[in-house]
């Protein structure tokens, strides 16, 4: 929260998860503090959402049910 309150309107921020916005509330545990977090991550923000197969198993050909030596 500190860092978010220090550079919220003055730098840009990026956060990066696997657990879908939907669920930040619950996993932060505090309503109010994860309120507020939302708030000023939320805030002219602008939101990517990955799909697809992970690069990282593409790439180590592990996309199938291959066994692995």
């Amino acid at each position: 929260m500190e860092i978010l309150e220090d550079r919220h309107g003055s730098r840009s921020t990026i956060v990066t998860s696997q657990l879908p916005i939907e669920q930040w509330h619950d996993s932060i545990g505090d309503s109010t503090l994860a309120d507020a977090i939302m708030d000023r991550l939320v805030h002219n923000a602008y939101k990517i959402n990955l799909k697809g197969e992970s690069l990282r198993k593409k790439q180590a050909n592990l996309t199938t049910n291959q066994e692995i030596e």
